[in-house]
C-alpha cells in the first residue's frame, strides 16, 4: 500500500517537477513581473522584465526577441544598454517564454496593442524599439501604429523583408500543430544551425531553452501557440508598408542569413532564389525614408549573440551612447 501510495504521489508530483525545471533552465537575468491582459475575453499574463539604468538615465529601450526566443536571451545586449544608462524594457510576448499562451487569433496589431499596454502602466511615453527576427516585423508594426511614442528603431535581421505567400505553399493549421507536436530537441536544433555560418557549442544554450518546452506539461498549448504565430508572420507582411515608416531606423544584417520562414517546403532553387538578407535589406533600406544599413561580414540571423561587440558598437553610434 505505501509503495502504490508512493508511486502515485510521484505521478501527481511529476508536472510539477517538470514545470519548474523547464523555468530553471530558462536564463533570465533579471526578475520576471506580469501585466494582466484581456483578449478575445481571456485573461492573459504577460511576462516582462524591466531593467533599470545604471547612473544618468538616457533613454528607454524595449527589446522584442524572435520566434524561437524568449526575452532571456537578449541578457548581454540589456547589460550593456543598462551601463549606458537606459531602462530596459524585455517583455516575453503573449505566446512565448513565461507568458501565457492563449487560443487566440494572434496578429502584430494584437501583439503591438500588448506592448503598448504595458508601456502605459510603466508611464513609458517615448521609447527605443529593437525587435530582432519576428521581433523586427512587430517592430515595425509597431512603430506603424504609434509612431509619435517610438524615437528611434532598431531592426536586427528582421524576418519578412519578402511576402512569403508569394513563393511559400500555404500550410493549414492543424498541420502545423501536427508537426510542432512531434518537435525533438535534434529538429530544434537543425533548424537552429541554419542560423549561425559556424556553430559554437555556446550556441546549444540557445537550443536547451527552446526544448524545455517539450518536458513542460502545456507542451500541447505551446505547439498550438508556436503553430498560430507561424501562420502570424506567414499571413501578415509588413514589407510594404516599410515605406510609411517615418521613424529614424538602424537596420542591422548579418551577410550569411538565409532565413526564410517555410523553408523546408521549398525547392533547392527556390531556396537560392530568396532569404537573400543582403539584397533584401538594401531594397528595404530604399523604401524607408530614414534608414541607415549596417551589413556585418561572416555572420548569420543573430548578431547580438554571434557578434555582440559589434552589434552593441552599431548600437552605441546610433543611439549615441556613451
Amino acid at each position: 500500500m505505501r509503495k502504490l501510495s508512493f508511486r502515485i504521489y510521484l505521478l501527481l508530483l511529476f508536472p510539477m517537477l517538470c514545470s519548474l525545471s523547464a523555468q530553471a533552465q530558462e536564463p533570465y537575468p533579471y526578475p520576471v513581473k506580469y501585466i494582466n491582459l484581456t483578449i478575445e475575453q481571456q485573461s492573459v499574463k504577460m511576462a516582462y522584465m524591466d531593467v533599470p539604468p545604471l547612473g544618468k538615465y538616457s533613454s528607454t529601450v524595449m527589446l522584442f526577441h524572435g520566434k524561437n526566443f524568449n526575452g532571456y536571451y537578449w541578457k548581454d545586449v540589456a547589460v550593456f544598454l543598462a551601463a549606458r544608462g537606459c531602462r530596459v524594457i524585455i517583455p516575453d510576448q503573449v505566446g512565448w517564454g513565461r507568458s501565457d499562451k492563449p487560443n487566440i487569433h494572434y496578429s502584430f496589431h494584437q501583439l503591438a496593442t500588448n506592448n503598448k499596454a504595458l508601456l502605459d502602466t510603466l508611464n513609458v511615453a517615448k521609447l527605443v524599439i529593437i525587435g530582432h527576427s519576428t521581433g523586427g516585423m512587430l517592430a515595425e508594426r509597431f512603430a506603424l501604429m504609434y509612431p509619435d511614442m517610438v524615437e528611434m528603431l532598431v531592426l536586427e535581421d528582421p524576418v519578412g523583408l519578402e511576402d512569403y505567400r508569394s513563393f511559400v505553399s500555404y500550410t493549414p493549421t492543424d498541420k502545423l500543430y501536427e508537426t510542432e507536436l512531434a518537435a525533438t530537441y535534434d529538429s530544434y536544433k537543425k533548424y537552429m544551425l541554419g542560423y549561425f555560418p559556424q556553430w559554437n557549442p555556446d550556441h546549444d544554450e540557445l537550443v536547451k531553452q527552446q526544448a524545455a518546452a517539450l518536458t513542460d506539461p502545456n507542451f500541447k498549448q505551446i505547439a498550438r501557440a508556436n503553430a498560430l504565430t507561424y501562420q502570424m508572420i506567414y499571413e501578415q507582411p509588413t514589407c510594404y508598408e516599410l515605406k510609411n515608416i517615418s521613424t529614424n531606423t538602424l537596420l542591422v544584417i548579418g551577410s550569411e542569413d538565409r532565413t526564410i520562414v517555410g523553408k523546408d517546403k521549398l525547392s533547392e532553387e527556390a531556396k537560392k532564389a530568396h532569404g537573400q538578407y543582403p539584397q533584401l535589406a538594401k531594397a528595404a533600406k530604399a523604401q524607408m525614408k530614414h534608414c541607415q544599413l549596417i551589413e556585418m561580414p561572416g555572420v548569420g540571423h543573430i548578431p547580438h549573440i554571434q557578434l555582440p561587440e559589434a552589434f552593441t558598437k552599431a548600437l552605441a553610434t546610433f543611439l549615441n551612447l556613451r
